[in-house]
């Protein structure tokens, strides 16, 4: 789920990346050091920078109350996913491979009995045969080793893995303006960092959020500050609109072994 605190994150990292599009440990594309932060500066801390010919720039939200821009119906949507694990039948044995992750379900009919095992973490193959192995022991003979389990005896045997799915569905959707507010100690350099900014953003149509949405940017208005008690001081602000969706997941237990009828059509999973 996207927070507020998620967008000014992610505004803050778009910003560092222009700023630094070599990475930190090379000069800010306007040669000064360039300090990018969620919040507002402290006095102190922002005068000692600015004497220092350090650059600020905040990011934070404004304190209008935002729009609710809503404009879907809630409706779930399952994301598809694939279990690690595997498994191989030939005649009265299995075997057991993959990668192995925690939840999937690994299940085997045997002779028209189902029986079923959850991964847990950590579960390497011949831990989930071994405890395969003992869920089949509770009503018939089974041997297990290594990755590998047999059923003697055995008439019909088939297998089947599943995972969990991850749904997830759009809440509530909403506008919020976003202040990059530039902290200069001259005007030459609030002129280059606002540009720098400005020109970048204003390209950007989608912004990605650590949710795996995209939130929508929009340009708003710029603001220079160059009175100031101050005098070291000259700012920018740059204001743009993000709007972004607010998103509950969930994660949904896929069916093992049941029976579907389509089309008068009967099968057995």
């Amino acid at each position: 789920m996207a927070d507020i605190s998620d967008v000014e994150g992610a505004v803050s990292d778009v910003v560092t990346s222009i700023l630094y599009p070599n990475g930190s440990a090379q000069a800010s594309v306007v040669g000064s050091l360039c300090r990018i932060y969620r919040g507002w500066p402290t006095a102190a801390t922002l005068n000692a920078d600015l004497t220092a010919g350090v650059v600020n720039i905040t990011v934070n939200s404004d304190n209008d109350a935002g729009r609710i821009t809503t404009r879907y119906l809630q409706q779930w949507q399952t994301r598809a996913t694939s279990p690690g694990t595997t498994v191989g039948v030939s005649g009265q044995t299995l075997t057991i491979s993959g990668v192995p992750a925690a939840g999937d379900a690994v299940g085997v009919v045997i002779d028209g009995v189902p029986h079923a095992y959850r991964v847990q973490p950590g579960d390497s193959v011949d831990l989930i045969a071994a405890n395969l192995g003992q869920a089949i022991q509770a009503t018939r003979m089974a041997n297990y080793q290594g990755f590998a389990v047999t059923i003697p005896g055995a008439h019909a045997v088939s297998a089947h893995v599943v995972c969990d799915s991850l749904a997830s569905v759009e809440t509530r959707r909403q506008e919020k303006d976003i202040r990059i507010a530039c902290w200069c100690p001259t005007p030459s350099i609030r002129d280059a960092v606002g540009a720098a900014i400005d020109t970048e953003l204003s390209g950007m149509a989608f912004l990605p959020l650590p949710d795996g949405t995209q939130a929508r940017v929009s340009y708003r208005n710029t603001q220079s500050y160059d009175q100031s008690q101050n005098a070291l001081l000259y700012r920018r602000d740059l204001v743009y609109t993000i709007e972004y969706a607010t998103i509950d997941t969930d994660m949904l237990p896929s069916m093992l072994f049941g029976v579907s009828d389509l089309g008068d059509n009967t099968t057995y999973i």
